[in-house]
């Protein structure tokens, strides 16, 4: 890590379930960045996809913000929550 600090990013409200997104966040949790990358580019789950450009993000930020390596990058903690539902109503 950057002198000891967390690289965060977030994605918020994409529309898939939780429990489908955990599936593809379990498959890169404690590796390497490149090699999640990886993972993900062959992981034909839709979930990749936004996590996919939810890892881009977060080494931008390293690299921008922290002059980070890219390869000295880990994913060291990335969780899905639930996000807030829509309530369908139908009247009359």
């Amino acid at each position: 890590m950057a002198e000891g600090h967390d690289i965060r990013a977030s994605a918020r409200y994409i529309p898939m379930a939780p429990q489908k997104v955990r599936l593809v966040v379990d498959l890169i949790r404690g590796r390497a960045a490149e090699e999640a990358l990886e993972v993900l580019r062959f992981t034909p789950n839709a979930a990749a996809k936004p996590i996919t450009k939810l890892l881009h993000s977060a080494i931008a930020n390293a690299e921008e913000n922290y002059g980070v390596n890219r390869s000295d990058l880990v994913v060291a903690r990335i969780f899905a929550d639930e996000a807030p539902s829509r309530k369908w109503r139908r009247f009359g």
